[in-house]
Formats: structure tokens, sequence, C-alpha cells
């Protein structure tokens, strides 16, 4: 009953803009919350409401028109101090803030630029055979699609590449929790794998602004892609990474080529994103084709990475059997 009888004086108050000191008897002011009874004591013609109503707008008259801004941002954040949950800021080693929440700093590398691009599985078996001959079809309809758009080729690459890690990574662990077994590093390398190509992608989508029919493009592949290779990871894991190795033979000559249209003159060297720079280290001047370099780096690395998957299974043992190449851009 007392409760009742607070919540209904507080109400008349808040409606009727009447002083806070009309809350009534000390018997009600005994009962209300000590954040009140303050405010109540401090207020005077205008009620509770319009109190704290207009010490806001005298604050928010006193802030800068950025610091407004910035303020309104802040309130358009979910809030999140109830749950404990929040990002520590992050400084660069020159002070400044880091930007990304997509990757950390511990999560940049330097590309190792010494791999060997030239290096190519020869096929061996009947499998191995059918492995080639699926990409070398599969790029038939990329090239008459894209022709020499490289830029635009490689969005449509990289939304491809990124699904054969996440797609390995996902059923290695599912198998690990099926049968109580270590997967011996290997769903760690294969979801890297993913993530280093998602950031391929988010590379490119900054340099090439893809067009909504593109962006079709990449709904419909990317959604048959993502089945026929998760149904044929269940089958042969062995023929799924002979795949992505030479998936990624192709990426290599795709990114070639695209080097040399750079070099050329046919593609412009436009300065690097800045998400690329810290990505992967690279100079505060980087262009263009130090990103498409890099990028090309990865892929050799990837390329070594599924064939040696392969040769795991082809010599009849299970991944986890062999140490998994991780950090292994």
């Amino acid at each position: 009953m007392k409760f009742i009888a607070l919540s209904c004086t507080v109400r008349r108050a808040l409606l009727n803009g009447r002083n806070c000191n009309g809350l009534g008897s000390t018997a009600v002011m005994a009962y209300a919350a000590p954040e009140t009874r303050f405010l109540c004591a401090g207020a005077a013609n205008g009620g509770l409401f319009y109190w704290r109503r207009s010490m806001a707008s005298q604050a928010e008259a006193k802030l800068p028109e950025k610091d407004k801004e910035k303020a309104e941002a802040e309130k358009s954040v979910v809030e999140s101090s109830y749950w404990g949950i929040s990002r520590p800021k992050i400084m660069r080693e020159d002070g400044t803030e880091w930007p990304w929440n997509c990757f950390m700093p511990w999560e940049t590398y330097h590309s190792n630029l010494s791999i060997d691009l030239t290096k190519h599985h020869v096929p061996k078996n009947f499998l191995d055979k059918v492995a080639y001959r699926t990409v070398k079809l599969l790029r038939i309809p990329t090239d008459l699609f894209f022709q020499r758009r490289y830029g635009c080729r490689a969005m449509m690459l990289e939304t491809v590449a990124a699904v054969p890690g996440m797609v390995g990574g996902m059923l290695l662990h599912l198998r690990s929790l099926r049968k109580f077994q270590q997967s011996g590093g290997w769903i760690k390398a294969l979801m890297e794998e993913a993530e280093n190509e998602r950031m391929h992608l988010m590379t490119m989508v900054e340099l090439v602004k893809p067009k909504w029919y593109e962006r079709l493009l990449v709904i419909a592949v990317q959604g048959v892609f993502f089945n026929a290779f998760f149904v044929l990871y269940i089958l042969s894991p062995k023929v799924a990474h002979r795949i992505v190795g030479y998936l990624e033979e192709e990426a290599i000559h795709s990114y070639t080529e695209y080097l040399k249209d750079i070099e050329s003159g046919a593609i412009e060297n436009v300065p690097a994103p800045a998400i690329a720079i810290d990505y992967w280290r690279l100079p505060k001047d980087a262009k263009l084709k130090d990103v498409i370099t890099v990028i090309r780096a990865d892929e050799a690395h990837h390329r070594d990475v599924n064939h040696f998957a392969s040769d795991i299974h082809f010599q009849g043992k299970e991944l986890r059997e062999a140490p998994a190449p991780i950090g292994y851009h």
C-alpha cells in the first residue's frame, strides 16, 4: 500500500508540473528512492521532469556541434554496460586509435613474398584429373563474363574462395565434437584461411564498387558453391582439398594478369585502401600494386595448404595426424 501511495503521488507531481516539494508528507518521502529525494530537494518551480529536462538542455547548449554529434552517436549505440560487454580502446604503435572491428592488430602480418608462385601439382591419378578438369571448366564462364575486368573478377573469386575453409573447418569441428578427439590444429588453420580470404574480399570491395547484377551473381554463385562443396567435403575431403588447391593456382594466375594490367597502365595504380594498409602492415604510401602482390602471395600459401591436406588424405591418413600449418598465410 505504501508503494502504491508513493507511485500515485509521484505520478500526479509529474503530470501536474507541481513543485517536487509537493510530493507530500515525510512519510511518503521516507519511502522515496535516495536519488528521488535528492532531485526533489534540489528542484524548484516545475517538478522533477522539468528539472531534468532543463539541465539536459543547458548541458547540450554548451556542447560544440561536433560534441553534439558524438553524443547523439553514443546515444544510438546499443547499451552494453548492463552485460559488462565493451571493447577496450586499442591503440596503434603511433598512438592513434585502432579503427577496425573486423580484425585486431595481433591478427595483422607482413606477407611472405618469397613464396614460389610457379609451383603446380601435376594430376597423378583419376581423382586428381577430375579435380583439375573441374576447375578448368569453372574458369570458362568466369572468363566469358568478366574478361579482363580483374577487379570484378577478384571480387567474385574471393566470395567463392572464402567458402572452402569455412566448410572444412566447420565439418572438422563437428567431427571433433562427435568423436571426442583433437583436430591437430586443422580447424584453426582452415578458419584462418577463410578469414584471410574474407579480408581479401573486404579489400576488393573498397577498390571495386560492385554493380547490382554483380551482387546478384555473387549470391547465386555462393549459394550453389557452398552447398556443392559441403556435399563434396563429406563424400571426399581429398578431392575437395585438391579442387581448392587448383582454384588457388588459378587465382595466382588471375592476380598475375591483374598486376600486368597495372604495370602496363591499363588499370590505374590507385592508393591502397586503409584497411589493406593496416591488415598487411603496408607502408602508408602503398599502392594498388602492393595490395595485389600480397593477396597473390596469400593465394599461393592457400594453394600449398590445400594440396598438402589432399596429399594427407591420399596417403590414407586423417588431417589430425599431420601438424596443421597454423599462421601460414
